[in-house]
């Protein structure tokens, strides 16, 4: 419960402001470089493309993304941050950083490689 707790709290990530999960997640699912397709980004999540379509119109409205046509299929619209789409990026790394900081101070490096492959077991169990 508290883990689901602190999943839909915000944070906020440097100039980005306040974001939820979902937010910062699909910004780091469209990756640094960016130019991602919509569909891409939601297999990335595994989510549907419309509820990417809700996320990144909200994060356009933040300034945080921007969409361009695709450069070989007229069809496609690519997606990229913007500068403050990756100051956000680069401090939610941050945050993962100081999380394995924090947590090499609290147990030994065995039990974090424990710790990583339970949560690689419990996310293929989650993905069936």
């Amino acid at each position: 419960m508290q883990l689901r707790r602190l999943e839909r709290h915000p944070q906020t990530f440097g100039n980005a402001g306040t974001l939820t999960p979902s937010e910062i997640h699909t910004i780091e699912a469209i990756g640094f470089e960016g130019a991602v397709l919509m569909s891409e980004i939601a297999a990335r999540l595994g989510v549907t493309k419309g509820a990417v379509t809700q996320l990144i119109v909200r994060l356009e409205a933040k300034d945080l993304v921007t969409r361009a046509p695709h450069p070989h299929d007229s069809r496609g619209i690519v997606m990229s941050l913007t500068e403050k789409g990756k100051e956000a990026f680069t401090a939610h790394e941050e945050v993962h950083v100081d999380f394995y900081d924090q947590l090499r101070t609290q147990v030994s490096e065995q039990e974090i490689e424990i710790f990583e492959k339970c949560i690689e077991k419990l996310n293929e169990f989650l993905q069936r």
